[in-house]
């Protein structure tokens, strides 16, 4: 079964198409970069899969359930329990610390108490930050901020991640180091990853690069 399979979608804003019939699949831990202009839909495209947005055409699955039809709370659910989104800017509350911040998914999600603090505990040592667990986010840098992300993006154990320009807001060596820790949690978890990117560097950890423009994907190419 594939983690995502997305068929001719199609979306159209004020009548004028931003989504041209875009068709892609990931396997269960499977890595793959988007690339392509500012404009050219790769935003639009993860609003659609992570269920933010609706297509005007074609089908979205994601681990075998189609997003076709889902009322607003099956896709708040899908979100909570199915695809996690890290981005660039964090997006991590500012009154909760590190450890709060992780656990606060699986609070939604109805995780009782004992097994959110052992997957907080593991999580956190996962991504490097025992160090960090009371901090608030003011305190922490760049890099620790968007551990903290990817930490929170795992609570819930998705089939799928998006990440949307995870290090476009990061010196380069902190970029790589992020990079090497998406790689290495995709590989544990089994976690699927489609990474929209201005950066050549996140190619290194991605099975494929996927060319988008004007609303279309043009090709592919394996780097494996």
């Amino acid at each position: 079964m594939k983690a995502l399979q997305v068929s001719r979608v199609i979306k159209k804003y004020d009548s004028d198409p931003v989504l041209r019939g875009v068709s892609l699949s990931l396997n269960p831990g499977e890595r793959a970069a988007l690339m392509g202009p500012s404009g050219s839909g790769k935003s639009t495209l993860l609003n659609c899969i992570g269920g933010i947005d609706r297509p005007d055409e074609g089908v979205i699955e994601i681990g075998g359930q189609s997003l076709a039809g889902l009322d607003e709370d099956a896709l708040c659910r899908l979100r909570r329990e199915t695809v996690s989104t890290v981005f660039q800017f964090f997006h991590l509350l500012p009154t909760l610390t590190v450890s709060e911040n992780i656990e606060f998914p699986m609070q939604l999600n109805g995780v009782g108490p004992r097994e959110r603090a052992e997957r907080v505990y593991d999580l956190i040592q996962e991504v490097g930050l025992s160090h960090r667990s009371g901090a608030l986010p003011h305190e922490l840098s760049g890099g620790e901020m968007q551990r903290v992300a990817i930490a929170r993006a795992l609570a819930n154990r998705p089939r799928l991640i998006l990440a949307d320009e995870p290090t476009g807001n990061l010196d380069s060596a902190t970029g790589e180091a992020i990079l090497d820790l998406l790689e290495a949690v995709s590989e544990k978890n089994g976690v699927a990853m489609l990474v929209v990117t201005h950066s050549p560097q996140v190619t290194r950890i991605c099975r494929r690069t996927l060319e988008m423009k004007d609303g279309r994907i043009l090709g592919q190419t394996d780097s494996e």
